[in-house]
C-alpha cells in the first residue's frame, strides 16, 4: 500500500473579504515533492479607478521573508477569476510561502479602494501535470 503525500488545498482569504489596504495572507507550509501550484484570484466585486496586484512570497521558516517574490501577478482591475500556475519545482529551499496584496484607488472621489475577493491556493496533482504534457 503506498503513503498518499498530504495536498496542499488551502483558502488564503476566504471568499468575500473585503480588502481596502495593503496586507499578507497566512503563511502556508508547503512540505510536498510535488511543488506546482494554482494560485487563484477572484473578484466578485470591484469599484471604478482602482487596481489589486499580488506577489507570492516564499520563506524557509515561516518567519523571515524573501524580498524577491516566487512570483508577481499582473495588476486586476474588475471582477473575474484570476488563475497563475506556479512551479516551484526548483526552489526546494522554500518550505512557506504567503500571499502579499497592494490596493490603490485613483480619481476625484473617495480614495479608499474596495476589493471583494478571495485567494486560494492548491496543489496541481502530478497526473494532470502529466496529462498536460
Amino acid at each position: 500500500m503506498s503513503v498518499l503525500e498530504p495536498v496542499v488545498d488551502v483558502v488564503l482569504v476566504p471568499s468575500g473579504t473585503i480588502l481596502a489596504q495593503k496586507g499578507d495572507s497566512p503563511a502556508v507550509e508547503i512540505h510536498a515533492d510535488n511543488r506546482v501550484f494554482l494560485l487563484t484570484l477572484k473578484i466578485t466585486e470591484a469599484i471604478e479607478q482602482e487596481y489589486i496586484e499580488l506577489w507570492l512570497q516564499g520563506s524557509a521558516d515561516g518567519t523571515t521573508w524573501a524580498t524577491t517574490p516566487l512570483a508577481t501577478l499582473p495588476q486586476h482591475f474588475y471582477t473575474g477569476e484570476y488563475p497563475t500556475l506556479i512551479d516551484l519545482s526548483a526552489d526546494k529551499a522554500t518550505k512557506f510561502v504567503r500571499v502579499h496584496w497592494e490596493v490603490l484607488r485613483w480619481g476625484r472621489s473617495e480614495l479608499t479602494p474596495r476589493f471583494v475577493c478571495g485567494i486560494t491556493f492548491k496543489q496541481v496533482p502530478p497526473d494532470l501535470l502529466r496529462l498536460s504534457s
